[in-house]
């Protein structure tokens, strides 16, 4: 418990102290944000703030899980906490050289999507297949609110894999708005980490050491990038003083879904992940809507939350609204665990 309080204090230290060093470099570099001439007009004024602001806390993250569950690591390979910094990292870095092709090659659109595309199977069909072939995760689920595990066999490995690029890429499209995807993701991250801890203590009752200490690992872990996305929704919030970027996003996104197939609990993101996920649906039946209908629109903009705000809600307003729904399914999803 005592790592957990620290892991959160740690990394939203580390956050405060180390942001007002790192904006003027990246003012220097001039690694400043193009934004997309589509989007609402009310954006155009943030062009060129600072981005890439998500190597801050993925930084952060990942030294400070490093340093509290260093010496903890007992199951080698099998270790929850080096796989979520592995996958975490490996995710960052396609949006890394999305945002690198933005910034500095000065090509708007950064990676062609199907290179984004190519990276993102890479990495979710090496963690899909590294989580089956754990003997701590395996191919079963647990499926919310029923005490029975679900038993997904062979076909764990694709479903998992095309849910990741479904996860990864629903969090790129969650971070539109200022300090949107930071705000439901210090919440969402918070809640894996009490999942974690109470699984934990399971293990801890009934003597599994070596389970014990990967899901230890893993709230650390939790806790340390709630900890580092509070620390930066303090440049974060609107008015935006920096944004993650894709940078932030898909380390973020990586995360999130590697806590949860970690867990075993992949179906549990339509509450701890649900706001992800409406972006990507929003999305997905806007341009179905579109093409079905010749050229009507069934959202002013997608993702949603740019429909909010062409509706009249101000940024803040939608990230609070954003918020008190993730902290309430979020709440929905811990009374589950009860149950289980």
């Amino acid at each position: 418990m005592l790592r957990l309080i620290l892991a959160l204090i740690l990394s939203l230290v580390a956050m405060l102290l180390i942001g007002p060093r790192v904006l003027p470099v990246l003012r220097k570099m001039k690694f400043g944000q193009t934004i997309y001439e589509l989007g609402p007009q009310s954006h155009q004024t943030k062009q060129g703030t600072p981005t890439m602001g998500g190597l801050m806390f993925a930084a952060v993250t990942s030294v400070v899980t490093l340093l509290l569950a260093l010496f903890s690591m007992k199951n080698g390979w099998k270790d929850f906490s080096l796989a979520l910094i592995v996958v975490s990292l490996a995710s960052m870095l396609i949006g890394f050289v999305d945002d690198y092709i933005k910034v500095v090659k000065k090509r708007n659109l950064g990676l062609i999507w199907w290179q984004k595309i190519i990276g993102q199977v890479v990495v979710a069909v090496a963690f899909s297949a590294y989580c089956y072939f754990n003997p701590y995760v395996g191919s079963k689920i647990l499926v919310p609110f029923f005490n029975v595990e679900w038993d997904l066999g062979w076909i764990y490995i694709p479903l998992m894999s095309m849910v990741m690029i479904f996860m990864i890429n629903s969090a790129n499209l969650q971070d539109g708005l200022d300090g949107l995807l930071s705000s439901v993701s210090v919440i969402g991250s918070a809640a894996w980490g009490i999942i974690s801890l109470i699984i934990m203590l399971t293990f801890g009752i009934s003597g599994q050491q070596d389970a014990m200490a990967n899901y230890g690992n893993l709230a650390i872990f939790a806790m340390a990038l709630a900890g580092s996305l509070m620390g930066f929704l303090r440049f974060n919030h609107y008015p935006a003083s920096v944004f993650m970027g894709d940078t932030g996003s898909m380390f973020v996104g990586g995360a999130m879904v590697g806590m949860a197939m970690l867990l075993k609990m992949p179906l549990f993101m339509l509450l701890i992940c649900f706001t992800m996920i409406a972006s990507s649906v929003s999305v997905i039946i806007q341009r179905i809507y579109f093409k079905v209908t010749h050229g009507k629109r069934i959202f002013k903009m997608s993702p949603i939350h740019h429909h909010f705000e062409l509706s009249g809600m101000t940024e803040t307003q939608i990230v609070a609204m954003y918020a008190i729904v993730e902290g309430l399914l979020c709440l929905v999803a811990l009374l589950s665990i009860i149950r289980v």
